[in-house]
């Protein structure tokens, strides 16, 4: 019996890490999307503990502030404007519902250039 019982709880123990680990990359997307402060501490929060998710939407919401802060107050019409909201509302929910979705046309090649993060 005893044998069994270990058994039990080093599977326990691995469900309670797997659960932390895949709770703290859904924060860590989450906080990537509420802006450029937002970003710093999902970083920050990602490089004590790296996530795939995490890691994924970094990458995905460094592209839309880079996009959104690039763009002259001049060219920053009310349709880009609309599109970055956009971007940022499909990119959060994606962040939600823990899945690595990229932003329509433009995602795959965050990912592409922000590798290194």
């Amino acid at each position: 019996m005893p044998i069994f019982r270990e058994k039990a709880i080093v599977l326990r123990s691995n469900l309670i890490t797997l659960n932390d680990t895949t709770e703290h990359g859904r924060n860590v997307a989450i906080i990537s999307y509420l802006w450029v402060p937002g970003w710093i501490i999902a970083l920050i929060l990602n490089g004590q503990q790296k996530t795939s998710l995490g890691t994924y939407h970094l990458r995905q919401s460094l592209g839309i502030w880079i996009i959104s802060l690039l763009l002259p107050v001049r060219i920053f019409t009310i349709g880009i404007g609309i599109l970055v909201f956009i971007m940022w509302i499909i990119g959060l929910i994606s962040a939600v519902q823990q899945e690595e979705k990229p932003i329509p046309f433009i995602g795959t090649f965050f990912q592409d250039w922000f590798k290194g993060l």
